[in-house]
């Protein structure tokens, strides 16, 4: 997946928005980060520590933990260039979940 493919996705989400943190673009519900656009190689995006230790079981070729205490708290390395479409989408969906009100749900949920 392109990055302008993933940018798409993002802001495709309810109420997503785009922004900036430390220099990094970003994408958010209600001002809650759910993914960042860090570089050409991946994004991070918001998981639970338990949604990133199965993410790595099922494609450890895809994810990584971000290093430090942000990657024990779920902060995740996602390369969605090379991870399939659906993947992405599966996991940035996720990850909007996990930073958006409990009140609030997605379409097909």
């Amino acid at each position: 997946m392109t990055d302008e493919d993933l940018i798409s996705l993002a802001l495709g989400l309810p109420e997503a928005t785009e922004s900036s943190h430390f220099g990094t673009r970003d994408f958010r519900v209600r001002s809650k980060i759910f993914m960042t656009l860090r570089g050409p190689d991946f994004c991070v995006v918001k998981l639970t520590p338990d949604q990133q230790q199965m993410a790595s079981t099922i494609m450890p070729e895809h994810v990584a933990a971000v290093p430090g205490g942000w990657g024990l708290k779920g902060w995740t390395r996602l390369f969605h260039r090379d991870a399939g479409n659906e993947e992405v989408k599966s996991l940035m969906r996720q990850a909007w979940r996990n930073a958006a009100p409990k009140s609030m749900t997605l379409p097909e949920d």
